[in-house]
């Protein structure tokens, strides 16, 4: 190892000695008359005393972006409501406002209410299904999903891996944000700004994410269930008065339009899903490794499929009700109008509709501090050095970010969410299809599962694939999305090929970004890693 790196890991691992309050190394003694120096005290050291301190007190979590060994972890994760929260976290997470905004699109893109009620069950569920998978790899390494990629997109690729993930989980937050600051608007009749609305939202997430993962587990077993009342109680209000009036025929799409409409939903849809890949395993670390890797994928499916498809099925029949419901119509769109109103409209009597609204308004905090949680933890595993900044000082951040971000597209929630969503599927999809391609044809994982990962080198470089195979895998996925997708303000070659009418432009094309990311990231990254394991045997 060069001195370079060997600085790098003493800052890295012993520069961080004082987190947990064990006092500095003495220095040597010194060969001459004078006396030794003491160690300056920087800033750093001081800000990482404080986070020791807040560690022992409250748990913030000084040292997690480093492994969880087996006997590190807490035995309280083997009691059935812990395990259970591998079900409710995502529940919390999912039931929201932006997956109630997100079932708006169907109607928006002029899809009929059961083509869009079909794309988001079968979306949803395969969406779902990929960061199931990736879950099960966190108790079998007890390490945090941007980690367990170095194994396969190497060294350096997962560093890329890492920048996009903080910009996902930026985005998300701002999404949830956003949402927020909607019911809060509502709530209070316009006399709380949507921008207060968006702060206050992001303001209680960073607290909560701060504290740790023990903090995010505690809200989120509970805040689930609160947001399944409220959903249970909407749909009961909704549905009703919309099988009363039923929904005007709409235009129907055929032919290529109506593809070219029913792939972008079905993007936008399955990028809303599989974007948990990216950080699933931040939250399985703790549970032991004989966990069963069957109940873990079927518990963070069915967590995030199902409170997704009900979520975004009741925004569908909503959307499809609102051109025969003038009122609704009125509050949705009128200035300062938005969801939040939406729903009060929706919600009788008056009382009822503001206590669920103020409920809602908190249905972004389990999403916010997720993504606050996981890019703090991104950043840290981008390199030895940042992870010695203490966590919460890159939270800080992470929120002005999210502050700024959300301002500026309150005002375009559904464009947003369409450019952002399918921006998402198409770096997750060639980020996770190289990780299995790796656990599956590279390292046995059918059958041993994770015995062929050197897990107590997660951190040494030269024990990583050196990153060939991984990065030139993982860049060809992210082109093959870039040439497959159809957005606002960009469409790829591919997607071209594909529609070409309906839009308001008389144009639009199918969105086939992840399904090409998939394509090209295999094609390009097996013969890649072969080649690469030959050349440096690892």
């Amino acid at each position: 190892m060069d001195h370079s790196t060997d600085e790098e890991s003493r800052i890295g691992g012993d520069g961080a000695k004082d987190i947990h309050g064990e006092k500095p190394e003495k220095p040597l003694p010194s060969s001459s008359n004078n006396p030794p120096q003491e160690r300056h005290i920087t800033w750093l050291d001081t800000l990482r005393h404080y986070e020791g301190v807040l560690d022992r007190k409250v748990g913030v979590e000084a040292r997690a972006v480093q492994r969880k060994r087996p006997e590190d972890r807490d035995p309280q994760y083997t009691v059935w409501h812990n395990q259970a929260v591998m079900f409710l976290l995502w529940m919390s997470s999912t039931l929201n406002l932006a997956c109630f905004a997100t079932g708006f699109l169907g109607t928006t893109l002029g899809l009929d209410l059961r083509t869009s009620l079909t794309i988001i069950l079968t979306a949803t569920f395969l969406g779902s299904a990929v960061p199931g998978w990736c879950a099960t790899l966190g108790p079998s390494t007890g390490l945090r999903q941007i980690s367990i990629s170095r194994y396969s997109l190497g060294w350096w690729p997962s560093k890329a891996a890492a920048i996009l993930n903080v910009i996902g989980q930026i985005g998300w937050s701002s999404v949830g944000s956003i949402t927020s600051g909607l019911a809060l608007a509502a709530v209070s009749d316009g006399a709380i700004h949507l921008e207060i609305g968006v702060v206050l939202s992001i303001a209680i997430s960073f607290v909560v994410s701060i504290i740790g993962l023990k903090a995010v587990f505690a809200y989120d077993k509970f805040a689930g269930l609160v947001m399944a009342f409220v959903f249970i109680t909407m749909y009961t209000e909704a549905v009703p008065a919309v099988q009363a009036i039923p929904p005007q025929p709409v235009t129907a799409l055929f032919g290529p339009a109506k593809t070219a409409a029913s792939l972008k939903l079905f993007s936008v849809i399955y990028g809303s899903s599989v974007s948990w890949a990216s950080v699933v395993s931040d939250y399985y670390v703790e549970y032991p490794p004989i966990t069963s890797r069957l109940k873990i994928f079927l518990l963070t499916t069915l967590g995030l499929a199902l409170p997704t498809c009900f979520a975004m099925s009741l925004g569908a029949v909503v959307s499809s009700a609102l051109s025969s419901h003038p009122s609704w119509s009125a509050a949705y769109y009128n200035t300062g109008g938005g969801i939040g109103f939406l729903i009060q409209t929706i919600i009788s009597p008056t009382g009822l509709a503001k206590f669920l609204l103020v409920l809602l308004a908190f249905s972004g905090i389990a999403t916010n501090s997720i993504s606050f949680y996981s890019a703090s933890l991104s950043i840290q595993q981008f390199s030895r050095k940042l992870a010695v900044v203490p966590r919460f000082i890159w939270t800080v951040f992470l929120l002005l970010a999210v502050v700024l971000l959300s301002l500026v597209g309150r005002d375009k929630l559904l464009v947003f969410l369409q450019n952002f969503l399918g921006l998402l599927g198409c770096w997750v999809t060639s980020f996770v299809a190289v990780m299995v391609v790796e656990h599956y044809l590279f390292r046995n994982g059918w059958r041993r599962c994770c015995a062929d990962y050197d897990l107590e080198a997660w951190d040494t470089r030269e024990k990583m694939p050196v990153g060939i195979g991984g990065g030139l895998g993982f860049a060809a996925g992210i082109v093959g999305g870039l040439l497959g997708m159809s957005s606002t303000w960009y469409t790829g070659v591919v997607a071209r090929l594909i529609g070409g009418g309906g839009g308001e432009d008389g144009k639009r094309y199918g969105d086939v970004g992840f399904e090409m990311a998939f394509l090209c990231a295999v094609v390009v990254f097996v013969p890649a890693r072969w080649v690469e394991r030959r050349v440096t045997r690892r």
